[in-house]
């Protein structure tokens, strides 16, 4: 018996798009597609198919109709900063880029909303505000480049995530294309909304339920006063314990960022902000704001409890231009370590604070196992860690090895009771891990979520949950699902 086998019709999906977007929106050549092979995550890359990069929201309906009707996977990409394969594209897929959707759309002070195209970039939403008093809180250390349709993506923290949240603390309603063309509004301009908090689901979600076109935040007044203290410590586990002690004693600090030595002096041979003693176990950045008569009570109680755990020196800095320098070198620090490796493999784990000093001692003795050094960078106050894994990816097996390491670190942050992402998402990088937090009802329920979005799978396909394609092994299979009207 003779099987048909159908194959996609490129040719044909080239020429709708084109109709769509023109000349100028598709990019179909594979040596231009090149760039966008890849995201942060570099490690892993595949060229997509056809790239397309629409500038409205009826464009991407448009878009993914052609999707739905031909059955074509697709993947949305931001500015490609993400760090877990999250924005990979497919070989046989369609990738969307919202580069060109980069407009601030309303400012609507009275009510401290902000209305923005998924392209713009995270620090653009601040400038537009700022000379009147208001920034907006989410500042992930990649802001200046980042795309707040990616931060929305992956859920994105920053500095001052623990104090103020992450993104799904600042967005208050989505305009979202789901994946069969359909324009559908989740939230609104009021705060809380009755019903389910679709907005909430979809924050976060990686890509895998649709693309936000349209995206509602609210921005913040800005302090009457701000401080910034630095201070230094002999041992990196005397600067988690000291994070530990500024809460228990009733202060929540606006961030809370820690550095070990080889951040330090990665960060001082590149930035050379002159401010990180280079013979430091590790510095602590705390921030603390609020009213002006409440900052410089809070400097000197948080200076007194890090002198009590055992702090070298503390400095603080109250003008702007101090702050910000202060700032800068963790602001760098991913980008300062490619000075102490060709490169690094960077890791996503949370640990509830209390176990800050046991998971470092676990994640030194992980590093002299295995040979490997490991620099540490994390948001402290939230127990977000960042250890980046430093290797040679010339030497066979390296990459290998590393990829286990980091995989252990995550078991080790699931074992002591926190998550194996904050910030970073999923995407590819993690997928297999996931079985580690979540049990197979877990995951389930989790596609059913998502079926009631995308009941053909389209969206993202091969990210967030685990395949045998990307864990090499055989994995949990899902049932199918009807399709679900959830709208």
């Amino acid at each position: 018996m003779n099987t048909l086998v159908q194959t996609t019709p490129w040719q044909r999906i080239t020429e709708e798009l084109l109709l769509i977007v023109g000349s100028s929106g598709l990019i179909t050549d594979e040596s231009e597609s090149l760039v966008y092979e890849c995201d942060g995550l570099a490690i892993y890359r595949q060229r997509p198919k056809l790239v397309v990069l629409p500038t409205t929201t009826e464009q991407v309906a448009a878009i993914l109709k052609v999707c739905d009707r031909y059955r074509v996977p697709f993947v949305a990409r931001g500015s490609g900063t993400g760090l877990s394969g999250g924005a990979l594209p497919l070989a046989d897929g369609i990738l969307i880029v919202t580069a060109r959707m980069n407009q601030i759309l309303d400012v609507d002070l009275a009510n401290q909303q902000v209305v923005v195209q998924p392209g713009v970039i995270n620090a653009w939403v601040t400038q537009a505000v700022a000379d009147q008093g208001y920034y907006y809180a989410p500042d992930p250390s990649s802001q200046i480049i980042c795309s707040i349709g990616g931060n929305v993506a992956e859920n994105s923290g920053g500095v001052h995530c623990l104090k103020y949240g992450v993104t799904t603390n600042h967005v208050l309603g989505l305009t979202v294309v789901l994946p069969n063309g359909e324009i559908v509004e989740l939230g609104g301009a009021v705060p809380e909304m009755p019903g389910y908090d679709l907005t909430g689901v979809f924050v976060g979600s990686e890509g895998t339920l649709g693309i936000a076109t349209e995206i509602r935040l609210r921005v913040l007044k800005q302090a009457e006063a701000i401080a910034v203290l630095l201070a230094d410590f002999t041992t990196i586990e005397a600067a988690g314990e000291t994070v530990s002690a500024i809460i228990r004693a009733g202060i929540i600090p606006a961030g809370m960022e820690i550095m070990d030595n080889l951040s330090i002096n990665a960060v001082e041979d590149v930035v050379a902000t002159n401010c990180y003693p280079r013979d430091a176990g590790a510095v602590l950045l705390v921030e603390v704001d609020g009213l002006e008569a409440e900052v410089p009570v809070l400097q000197e109680r948080v200076s007194q409890i890090c002198y009590a755990q055992g702090a070298r020196h503390v400095r603080i800095a109250t003008a702007a231009e101090e702050r910000l320098r202060l700032w800068k070198g963790r602001k760098a620090a991913f980008a300062a370590a490619g000075r102490l490796s060709p490169n690094y493999f960077v890791q996503d784990g949370v640990i509830p604070r209390s176990q800050l000093a046991t998971v470092l001692k676990e994640i030194e003795q992980l590093s002299q196992r295995s040979g490997y050094r490991i620099a540490n960078v994390f948001h402290a106050g939230d127990g977000n860690l960042h250890p980046l894994i430093l290797y040679d990816q010339a030497v066979p097996g390296a990459l290998a090895e590393v990829e286990a390491l980091g995989g252990e670190i995550l078991k080790l942050c699931v074992r002591l009771g926190g998550s194996i992402s904050g910030e970073h998402g999923i995407g590819s990088d993690k997928a297999c891990f996931m079985p580690e937090m979540f049990s197979p009802a877990d995951l389930e329920t989790m596609q059913q979520v998502r079926s009631a979005f995308d009941p053909k799978r389209l969206a993202n396909p091969e990210k967030l949950f685990p395949t045998p394609r990307t864990c090499g092994e055989g994995a949990h299979q899902v049932n199918a699902y009807p399709q679900v009207e959830v709208f």
